[in-house]
């Protein structure tokens, strides 16, 4: 026992002092634990033996981090990203596969051999890519939403091919290995339910444990967790979180599925399920902890005899395998159109083999397709490649970025010394209204901005403003977030803008959120964040200007005070119908077919009630001045080819 804890000693300090470390030289988290793992293992010698087991049960952070990454994507979400998933997804397999296979083939590898080196090295880390880009925010850019469908198809991808890869065994190998072969078997058939069974009952047992997870996640997880939460007793809820887990990712190994894959399912099923915020904080603790001892037992797994044997060649290897990735990714990216920073930041960031590269290796060796001591030097490209990948991040961060970035905006944050009723995220065209209003009421307000430029503006005209991400936790604490009482989200950031209603929303559920929309598909998405007012920044001018060019035209103000308020009420009624059937019926910020039918009908309704409200209203229209013939048709004219253009940006 006392060996135990000595161990968990020496990993939880390395962990404390490496990763804090590591962070402030701006190397990130992930580099903190890998090197970690190099100083008690290779180098100091603190662990040994012990690694690969304590790696196979670190691995089980991997599959809660898929789980929790499950739990924000609703099935709606998955569907509107199907084009991404099989796509670029597929082609950067596929890709990956064939050049490496090539390589390989040029090398002097069998074709067997070269092309389960293929598979192994196609896929990259999703431990490593994920935890990365959470880290640095950007997961929701262009390039991280990318990357993550990238990843989810590999990792989908590894149930074929561990399916496939016994087909590639070596005649030499299989005699050599007979006996151990034998004993291997039998253990895999008390650890599994499939092993014995032929392709159409195997079949069966897929199905049944996908439904099992899926219908059981539907109805089953709300009465159990209603139960939990009931008692009161906050460890059983915890206890409840990792029992859902566990249970999932052990069936899922005991049919011959992917745990990661299948946790991954259970979180996307239960995204819309009222507990998903008490899973997430169940949860999120044993998958950071899990995930850095993954990280140590990577860098410690580094056997530096192997290494500094054939250092020349597995340099070379690890680099080759790399940039081969990073041109396929590369080729993708272009293809796909991924532009600007974000081509860069997807190519980067899934250049390297990843952890399942281990569990292929391990399962080639035993199915006697690749032999033992190539299957060791290829172990140690693997995790150099996953030790050189935050070292990419930094490359982009530091280097490539910058050539993207504005560079006015190259500045430290400011310190905050204000607190204010409202806080105030944008002060642009928008942001600047509300604040002028707010202040001229005498209400103490407190403005960000992540615009260098703007803030300077704004300080010469008086208005106290402060330079910084109002996205950033930590800023908005400096801020007063948790003394204020309205927030005013007007950031130019159409995703951002979202995700910090979304934060602020389930962080802070007193706060009162109001939202600038850019069009209606915004504003919807706001509203199915939690903001509890969302205003489009061009409506009310729109309506206003509106107004004046019927004025114009002659018609009186009494009578186009009336058209307004039957435009404001049919409007109103619209806005609430539309949005209802866009939860119901779109896949993200797409509209549907059906949606748009509805909106065209409430066109035609608020024709209507133009008409009607000209008809109750008569006498007063006969006293005003009406526009000639020409003008009317002209101006239906114009309200056909508005329609025709694109109805659903008002």
């Amino acid at each position: 026992m006392t060996e135990y804890f000595l161990q968990a000693f020496i990993y939880l300090t390395a962990a404390v002092i490496a990763v804090p470390l590591a962070n402030k030289l701006g190397l990130g988290s992930v580099l903190g634990y890998l090197i970690a793992g190099v100083v008690i293992g290779p180098i100091v010698g603190l662990v040994g033996s012990e690694t690969n087991t304590i790696q196979h049960f670190a691995e089980f952070g991997v599959v809660m981090m898929l789980f929790l990454v499950g739990l924000e994507l609703e099935p709606k979400m998955l569907w509107a990203m199907r084009n991404r998933l099989l796509g670029l997804g597929g082609l950067q397999v596929g890709g990956s596969v064939v050049a490496v296979m090539a390589c390989a083939i040029y090398a002097g590898y069998q074709t067997s051999i070269a092309l389960t080196i293929g598979l192994i090295f196609s896929l990259s880390s999703t431990a490593i890519v994920l935890q990365t880009l959470s880290e640095k925010r950007l997961n929701k850019t262009h390039a991280g939403k990318n990357a993550f469908s990238v990843l989810l198809f590999q990792d989908i991808a590894v149930i074929p091919m561990l399916a496939f890869i016994p087909l590639l065994a070596l005649p030499e190998l299989v005699e050599k290995a007979q006996v151990a072969a034998s004993s291997l078997s039998e253990q895999h058939e008390q650890l599994s339910l499939v092993a014995s069974l032929p392709g159409w009952a195997y079949a069966i047992v897929l199905i049944v444990a996908i439904g099992i997870v899926v219908l059981g996640g539907h109805y089953l997880s709300r009465p159990l967790f209603k139960m939990v939460a009931e008692s009161g007793a906050r460890e059983i809820s915890t206890a409840a979180a990792l029992m859902l887990v566990i249970g999932i990712a052990a069936l899922m190994s005991l049919v011959g599925i992917s745990p990661a894959l299948g946790t991954f399912l259970a979180g996307v099923v239960l995204a819309n399920s009222e507990f998903k915020h008490e899973l997430e904080a169940n949860i999120g603790p044993f998958k950071g902890l899990l995930l850095g001892l993954f990280f140590i037992t990577v860098g410690a797994g580094i056997d530096f005899a192997v290494l500094f044997a054939d250092f020349g060649e597995i340099i070379l290897i690890t680099l080759t395998v790399m940039i081969i990735k990073a041109f396929v990714l590369y080729l993708l990216a272009l293809i796909f159109r991924i532009k600007g920073s974000d081509r860069w930041l997807f190519t980067l960031s899934l250049a390297q083999a990843g952890e399942f590269g281990f569990v292929l290796l391990s399962f080639s060796v035993q199915q006697h397709v690749i032999p033992t001591d190539v299957a060791q030097t290829l172990s140690i490209v693997v995790a150099l490649s996953m030790f050189l990948t935050p070292g990419l991040f930094i490359l982009f961060d530091k280097v490539i970025y910058p050539r993207f970035q504005i560079k006015t905006n190259q500045r430290e944050q400011d310190n905050i010394d204000d607190k204010g009723t409202v806080i105030i995220a944008g002060i642009g065209r928008f942001g600047q209204v509300v604040n002028r209003f707010l202040v001229s009421n005498n209400i103490k307000t407190v403005v960000l901005d992540y615009q260098v430029s703007q803030v300077d503006t704004i300080r010469r005209i008086n208005t106290k403003a402060y330079y910084g991400d109002a996205t950033r936790p930590d800023l908005l604490k400096t801020a007063g977030i948790d003394e204020a009482s309205l927030f005013v989200v007007a950031i130019d950031n159409r995703e951002s803008s979202v995700e910090l209603v979304k934060y602020l929303h389930h962080s802070y559920p007193k706060l009162k959120i109001v939202a600038r929309a850019f069009d209606r598909g915004h504003g919807h998405l706001l509203k199915e964040a939690g903001a509890d007012v969302v205003e489009s920044e061009t409506h009310h001018s729109a309506l206003e200007l509106s107004v004046s060019s019927l004025q114009l035209l002659g018609y009186s103000d009494d009578y186009v005070m009336r058209r307004k308020a039957t435009y404001k009420r049919i409007e109103k009624e619209a806005s609430k119908r539309l949005y209802d059937f866009w939860l119901k019926e779109s896949a993200g910020e797409r509209f549907s077919n059906d949606f748009i039918k509805l909106f065209m009908l409430y066109e035609e309704r608020l024709k209507q009630a133009m008409d009607e409200d000209n008809a109750a209203h008569q006498d007063d229209v006969e006293d005003n001045v009406v526009p000639d013939n020409s003008a009317a048709v002209d101006f239906a004219q114009a309200e056909v080819i508005t329609r025709k253009d694109n109805p659903l940006n008002t």
